[in-house]
């Protein structure tokens, strides 16, 4: 095995920012000419990404894969877990599903395959890369967990790589949360923790000043950065956790008003990141009928469970609310996945790959029904869209267990590059719907969807499209200078270079 430097970064619960840093540290390691690697043992997320060979990991492994200039596989995240209702769940297996679990069946079973896994996927990023920057999940310290756990300081010691310590300080409390962990997790897992990071810091970091020393002295594990919030950022959040901290209200100052429906098993939620981009846009999320009225856009997200998400529209009655959308007539609406199939006819699942329910009556606005498979989609896809008359070149990615039957009658809109034909609209374009995600990442396409949207509110179309990837590339490196600049990447460095040399002196004694 090829004694790279490492360095794995936890966190003191989740969402405190252990992706943003890990996909800051994957560019920074890049920009200093390693070739870099991120890794994340196991995943639970319903945001997932394709790669290359069309296998399904963590939506989160793949940005911070693009962050590092690399393609993405699926020794990146071997394990990816993805809940389709409560206590269960899909286990996806290097990108392809193996099998639904319930989490009690998966601790006792699952463990030591999954140790094999995780042990020979790092062992290959070891071989194939010159650093890797593993991220944990949750907290280190959930030891009603960690007698079986596969994604924190096992997995530091799989790797025999050092620690870095986050904390949210946002949240509050947050020295009581860092030295709570310190002092729960084992001696040699302690450890193993080189430094920690305060992050999402707003304010004068002088009045921080005497906490970070007492914390130092109280603790002896050093404060390697205090990173400031950093707003506005296009980098793709990892899971659903993030939604409690979007608009559920319309932003009156802007022009557009695009609503996204959340149900509870929303998935692949950042097909609608460029609108957030966009100055004349506000994006707000829907979970009842209350606060649906009466939009310029609106999108059906994917969802990992159709009949039960479908199901919990007809409860929540958001199901007659978008029914009468339709009917007026004046609101565009969306369906992306399983917003798709939900649009359609009927949704089946005769085989229960989802869910007990054999099959739901959809919304009735497209003409297609739906029969969920054993078998996934799951592939990078290009097209071409006939939208407003015109050709658009489309790229993007499907990720589903279900296979749609179209009426022969019905205005199919998307050829893709291997010849067949995705997606369905109606004759005014009032009403559509695809399997492809990320459709709205394709700039010109958006432009001509929001032109639509600012004429019919009088306002003048826009010229240019505003270049989405472009952003996101210029947030990598914003995020990259960052963290550079609020973290000791000098102390940093050291250490892992600390672990490298050991790993080296331990292979030499063999």
């Amino acid at each position: 095995m090829r004694d790279s430097l490492s360095i794995m970064v936890q966190g003191t619960h989740s969402d405190a920012g252990k992706s943003v840093i890990t996909t800051a540290l994957c560019r920074i390691f890049s920009q200093d000419g390693y070739r870099t690697a991120p890794f994340k043992s196991q995943n639970m997320a319903l945001n997932s990404y394709i790669t290359i060979d069309g296998r399904e990991i963590g939506r989160a492994q793949g940005v911070q894969a693009e962050a590092a200039g690399i393609e993405a596989t699926t020794y990146m995240n071997p394990i990816l877990i993805k809940p389709s209702r409560e206590n269960d769940s899909q286990i996806v297996v290097h990108g392809k599903p193996y099998k639904n679990m319930n989490a009690f069946d998966y601790r006792r079973s699952f463990y030591n395959e999954g140790l094999r896994l995780i042990e020979e996927a790092i062992h290959c990023l070891y071989e194939q890369y010159e650093c890797v920057v593993i991220e944990g999940a949750g907290s280190p310290a959930e030891i009603n967990l960690n007698d079986r756990e596969l994604v924190n300081m096992k997995v530091a010691q799989l790797a025999d790589a050092p620690v870095i310590l986050v904390g949210d300080i946002e949240k509050g409390g947050v020295f009581a949360s860092l030295v709570g962990t310190l002092q729960l997790v084992e001696k040699e897992d302690r450890a193993r923790i080189v430094g920690v990071v305060i992050n999402k810091f707003r304010g004068d970091v002088t009045l921080l000043e005497p906490g970070l020393s007492w914390f130092e002295e109280y603790t002896g594990v050093p404060v390697l950065g205090v990173i400031p919030y950093i707003p506005n950022l296009t980098i793709e959040a990892e899971d659903s956790v993030v939604l409690s901290s979007y608009q559920q209200h319309r932003d009156a100052q802007k022009l557009i008003d695009i609503a996204v429906i959340q149900y509870p098993m929303i998935s692949n939620f950042t097909d609608i990141d460029p609108f957030f981009a966009e100055e004349d846009c506000s994006v707000r999320f829907v979970k009842k009928a209350s606060e649906l009225h009466s939009p310029d856009l609106l999108i059906l997200p994917g969802s990992k469970n159709t009949i039960e998400d479908l199901q919990h529209l007809k409860n929540s009655g958001l199901y007659d609310e978008i029914l009468q959308l339709a009917n007026q007539g004046k609101t565009k609406i969306f369906g992306i996945c399983g917003g798709y199939q939900m649009l359609g006819t009927i949704v089946r699942d005769p085989d229960h790959v989802e869910t007990t329910h054999e099959e739901e009556r959809g919304l009735g606005l497209l003409p297609i029904t739906t029969t969920l498979l054993q078998e996934k989609t799951t592939v990078r896809s290009q097209g071409v869209a006939l939208f407003a008359e015109k050709h658009y070149e489309i790229n993007g990615y499907e990720i589903h267990m279900g296979q749609s039957v179209i009426d022969d009658d019905a205005n199919r809109w998307i050829q893709t590059q291997n010849g067949h034909l995705d997606g369905v609209k109606n004759e005014t374009e009032q009403i559509i719907g695809t399997y492809f995600h990320h459709l709205f990442h394709n700039d010109e396409f958006r432009l001509a969807l929001l032109n639509q949207l600012r004429v019919q509110k009088g306002a003048p179309k826009k010229i240019e499209p505003l270049r989405f990837l472009e952003l996101r590339e210029e947030s990598f490196n914003t995020l990259a200078d960052h963290v550079r600049t609020h973290v000791n990447m000098d102390k940093l460095y050291e250490h892992m270079r600390v672990y490298q040399e050991n790993r080296m002196l331990k292979r030499s004694s063999v």
